[in-house]
């Protein structure tokens, strides 16, 4: 590994240059707040292309730099990439521009709303770069703070009980997260570095401690559970999409739940593979769970935001699944799956975002033949509709026969109840588009205006990528396949 390549570092602290300069910024000007924001995102989406061009998919850890921190307690700032952690970069990186411009006309406050916004940037990029435990840590907790202000402050009418039923859930995690963490440095030589602590263990007395290591797995579990959200710590989300601004419940769906199955992935697996197995079959009846119930409660729904965050909670069961299976298609799948979802989803909170905006409720039965006049709009959601259903030619459906593929071996009837979401999926979001776009125009929105020029740049981008990684996804698939590979052969599946 070379050390000390920055560009992991200039990647993730360019935001919070941006953030710094806009807090010094007088709160009145609005407009130079906003392009100061939409600057300091831009490097950062020029770092991640560069570092996919740079990055060799059968490398370990590359962009690495590792500098001492606290030294006396052996802590660093240790950062660096592999096959896992690059798409999840590049999708973070991709998102957050595209949601500085979709929150633009957001004027109530704007100098805290974007100097927020970058700092949450800042975190989640961290979190996918951080090779030391406590650096992880911090910055896992980094993406709370803003994240609570964001849906607190200019969230809807519940956001208040929205943020707090956020932050409380989302803390939980951390304790349980944090407490782990503290047992790992004890019984491991004082060490945080994730790169060799699954071998410290192993030498360690911890090897032996089966109870011990049980119910340290069982923390972790619960802490990354909550942020995928896995049930039944799924309840959060609803409401938290809901309230939440638009942008912001698209860096929720697009990221944040990301970070739960990443966080099991990078942290759980590797360093107790032992555990992992025998976890492996709660995990799949838990995914098992949230596709079919989330599909499920999804159809119900008349709010049509609350319809795409139960849908998400469904297709994060996915990368549950494909997660448990531990098969290289499984877990292809499921890395494939967790980049796929982070592009629909985004696509699909902004368009409810752009209609918001324009008829001010979301109640799907009180539209009606918007295609006739939103023909634009009526398009992209159409494209946004049938990536979501899996269709043959969109990511998801690439992403989603990888995990059936790896599971219906390990788990058959799991994965045949499973499979049985997709008819489900596709009923509501057909359902859903015939009710809203279909049929008589509803005379109250003859005069809604179609997409404007920035609404398109915020999602024409993700749809060509949906529809490129559907139509071409050996690329992607290229980018993890090797990092994954490793990862199965730690466990021994």
């Amino acid at each position: 590994m070379q050390e000390n390549n920055h560009l992991l570092t200039w990647m993730t602290f360019w935001p919070l240059i941006g953030a710094f300069i806009i807090l010094c910024s007088p709160a009145r000007a609005k407009e130079f707040i906003k392009q100061t924001a939409l600057l300091f995102t831009i490097p950062s989406l020029i770092c991640a292309v560069q570092m996919l061009l740079q990055y060799d998919p059968h490398a370990s850890y590359q962009f690495v730099a590792k500098v001492p921190w606290i030294q006396t307690f052996h802590i660093y700032y240790y950062v660096g990439a592999d096959g896992l952690s690059v798409p999840m970069l590049f999708l973070t990186a991709l998102l957050c521009p595209l949601c500085i411009l979709a929150s633009w006309d957001i004027d109530d406050r704007a100098k805290g709303y974007f100097a927020l916004f970058l700092i949450l940037e800042t975190g989640m990029l961290g979190v996918f770069i951080a090779l030391d435990f406590f650096l992880f840590y911090v910055f896992w907790e980094v993406m709370l703070l803003p994240m609570y202000f964001l849906i607190g402050i200019w969230g809807g009418p519940r956001r208040e009980y929205a943020a707090i039923k956020f932050f409380l859930y989302t803390l939980l995690g951390s304790v349980f997260l944090f407490i782990v963490m503290i047992v790992f440095y004890i019984y491991c030589d004082y060490s945080f570095d994730l790169t060799t602590l699954g071998a410290q263990i192993a030498q360690s007395d911890l090897a032996g401690a089966t109870r011990l290591k049980w119910w340290l797995f069982l923390a972790m579990y619960i802490a990354f559970a909550i942020k995928i959200p896995a049930f039944p710590f799924h309840t959060w989300l609803p409401d938290a999409h809901v309230e939440a601004p638009t942008a912001i419940s698209v860096i929720l769906a697009g990221i944040l739940l990301k970070m739960g199955t990443y966080g099991l992935l990078r942290i759980s697996y590797p360093l107790l593979p032992d555990m992992a197995l025998a976890f492996a079959v709660p995990i799949a009846l838990i995914a098992l769970i949230n596709i079919v119930y989330g599909a499920l409660v999804a159809m119900a729904q008349t709010d049509l935001k609350k319809l795409v965050a139960y849908s998400s909670i469904s297709h994060m069961g996915f990368v549950m699944l494909g997660m448990a299976a531990m098969t290289p298609e499984g877990m292809n799948g499921a890395v494939m799956q967790m980049f796929s979802h982070g592009m629909i989803t985004a696509m699909l909170f902004l368009l409810v975002g752009v209609i918001y905006d324009r008829a001010h409720h979301r109640d799907i039965d009180g539209f009606g033949g918007l295609a006739k006049n939103l023909p634009v709009y009526a398009g992209i959601t159409c494209v946004a509709f049938f990536a979501g259903l899996g269709l043959p030619g969109f990511s998801g459906f690439i992403a989603e026969v990888l995990v059936f593929l790896g599971a219906f071996g390990v788990y058959p009837w799991i994965t045949i109840l499973a499979a049985t979401s997709l008819v489900i999926t596709a009923t509501y979001l057909l359902w859903t588009y015939q009710r809203m776009f279909l049929g008589p125009l509803n005379e109250k929105y003859e005069a809604l205006p179609d997409c404007t020029l920035r609404e398109k740049a915020t999602l024409y981008p993700l749809a060509v990528l949906v529809l490129l990684v559907g139509i071409f996804p050996q690329p992607v698939l290229n980018l993890f396949s090797p990092t994954l590979q490793r990862l199965i052969q730690l466990l021994g599946a």
